[in-house]
């Protein structure tokens, strides 16, 4: 079987989808350097402003078009950019750079949008990184009102029933818009699976592929595609034999995804009656309404860098306090684990000092816990908030990238003190709130069993573990070949951790893309993993897996796989796990 065109990107949205091309055709605004003379400065950042309040308006108008129905606030999304265009570090830094430098507006935007996504590249946290998408949209909008050029011209004019939409790339207004008017699947040349509009496109559950270079070269206008979302590949004018089969594939999908919804209300417990938990994975409050729609149990992650994004100063205690007894009144007594933030000095937000001289690595320099324990003043307010809000239900405390018990054993001094001062204050807290971390990088794995004496509950971050231990990054197109959740050295710290964990009674979770992966579900049990948690979108594919699983079987199955490690590929191995 041949095809005109094969390409293979980043699956962000495990689907398929089949349908006639739409390539859009709009290319990236083109910026030259133009001079200006004093006088003409006002009416220069006049023209800005105007700009601005255009895309404003635009993405308002999109805003508006969002179904009430839909099963999260995706305005959430279109909010981000609308906040972005108030940003002082965009929109005030351009205005300067207009008046110093003398310099038309659209040169100023790109220097500042440079600026700005030099910043967001040097961060280690991959989904804080991906945000240099939002900067880039936004930049992108202002550009096209600056310039003249009406924006979405093709795609507001256009039938897009049925499409498959190939840009090169996409924002989130993007996105809505093109669902709106019944595009069936995206595929980008750029973009990733933390992106903005990879996050919306799951929310949506509509198959998108990213990354694939240069395909809007290769595509032709109704040129019929096939977009499987499952391995990130999309084929162009398939031979009827592949069309065939992939439709075959689609009509099982779709009978398929009718069963995994009859899951929704079923106990997740294995054949021979382990009970295990399968919890969420949330960035936003909102978020939590799809979370129990598809079955959580609870959420396992809930990352809190958002509250510190697109705002000039620190959010203060009672922001914090507000937002997370928001999703503990949404999950109506099911449990939620707050990450404490997980920044560095990658990521400059007010009171943050400057990396001193010499800071060449940020993803091993100051971030995280590291950089909390380094400004106490920023974490304070976190952690008081957090305490308070255990005492509206039942809430766990998790700190990101721990490496030895010394900075366990702060923390825990510093709650202490905190518990002490709410006492004084009169205000509630759960006494017994628990505290874990997450297992993010070799020598916390390695020192797993000396952590877990120390906190209430692990939980392995298998997306930093990986790219620690073998020291690449997945968002790199140049290494990311080499992320590899089966290496053995991965998986032997994956159960070095459980293990240590289960010895002194602990429980362990693990929340990376790897616990969202049907194909590992089998391993991990066998192990001994008991606590799953992932994004919503993949609760009843793991739940399926669960419940024809016998963890006993499993367990002496898997203790041959490790047997065998060294000598047999892992890949390999796993899927002879699964088959049998």
């Amino acid at each position: 079987m041949t095809t005109a065109f094969q390409g293979i990107g980043i699956s962000t949205c495990r689907a398929l989808a089949l349908g006639p091309a739409f390539v859009d055709g709009r290319a990236s605004n083109s910026v030259s350097q133009s001079s200006i003379a004093a006088d003409q400065v006002t009416v220069e950042i006049e023209r800005l402003d105007q700009a601005i309040a255009a895309a404003r308006q635009a993405l308002k108008a999109v805003r508006n078009q969002i179904p009430r129905h839909t099963p999260i606030n995706i305005a959430e999304f279109i909010d981000t950019h609308l906040l972005m265009l108030e940003d002082a570090a965009l929109v005030e830094e351009v205005r300067r750079i207009v008046a110093d430098d003398l310099c038309n507006a659209e040169w100023a935007l790109q220097r500042q949008r440079d600026t700005l996504v030099r910043i967001f590249d040097e961060m280690d946290d991959p989904y804080l990184r991906t945000r240099r998408d939002d900067v880039e949209h936004v930049v992108q909008q202002i550009q096209t009102f600056l310039q003249g050029v009406l924006p979405q011209s093709e795609l507001a004019t256009q039938d897009l029933e049925g499409r498959v939409v190939v840009a090169r790339d996409l924002t989130p207004a993007d996105a809505i818009l093109l669902r709106h008017r019944g595009a069936v699947a995206f595929v980008t040349e750029f973009g990733g699976p933390m992106s903005h509009t990879a996050i919306l496109a799951r929310s949506l559950g509509v198959p998108a592929v990213m990354g694939i270079h240069n395909i809007t070269r290769y595509l032709r206008q109704g040129e019929l595609v096939l977009v499987d979302g499952e391995t990130g590949t999309v084929l162009a004018d398939a031979d009827p034999l592949t069309l065939a089969f992939f439709r075959d594939r689609l009509r099982a999908a779709e009978v398929r995804q009718i069963r995994l919804r009859e899951l929704v209300g079923r106990p997740s417990v294995t054949r021979d009656g382990i009970a295990i938990s399968l919890l969420a994975n949330l960035e936003l409050p909102e978020d939590v309404e799809l979370a129990k729609a598809n079955g959580a149990a609870g959420v396992g992650l809930y990352r809190t860098e958002f509250l510190y994004m697109n705002r000039r100063g620190l959010p203060n205690e009672e922001e914090h306090l507000a937002n997370y007894a928001e999703i503990v009144a949404g999950l109506d007594g099911l449990p939620v684990t707050i990450r404490t933030l997980d920044l560095g000095v990658d990521k400059r937000v007010d009171s943050v000092p400057e990396p001193g001289p010499g800071v060449s690595n940020p993803a091993l320099g100051l971030r995280a816990i590291r950089l909390c324990l380094k400004e106490p003043d920023l974490f304070r307010p976190q952690l008081r908030a957090i305490l308070r809000a255990s005492a509206l239900g039942p809430v766990r405390l998790m700190l990101p990238l721990v490496s030895n018990v010394h900075e366990v054993d702060t923390v825990l001094a510093l709650i202490r003190q905190i518990k002490a001062q709410l006492d004084g204050d009169g205000l509630a807290y759960d006494p017994n709130l628990p505290i874990g971390a997450m297992i993010e990088v070799p020598a916390a794995a390695l020192a797993a069993r000396a952590l877990a004496r120390r906190l209430d509950f692990l939980s392995i971050g298998t997306n930093d573990l990986i790219q620690y231990t073998l020291a690449i990054d997945r968002l790199d197109d140049s290494v990311n070949y080499l992320f590899d959740p089966t290496h053995p050295a991965i998986l032997r710290l994956v159960r070095m951790t459980i293990e240590a964990a289960r010895d002194l009674n602990r429980p362990v979770s693990m929340c990376g893309e790897m616990a969202g992966d049907p194909r590992f579900v089998r391993l991990l049990l066998g192990i001994g993993l008991r606590e799953f948690s992932m994004q919503p979108g993949a609760i009843l594919d793991i739940k399926e897996v669960v419940l024809q699983a016998d963890t006993r079987d499993l367990k002496r199955r898997t203790a041959a796989l490790f047997a065998r490690l060294d000598d047999t590929d892992p890949g390999v191995l796993i899927d002879e796990l699964n088959a049998a």
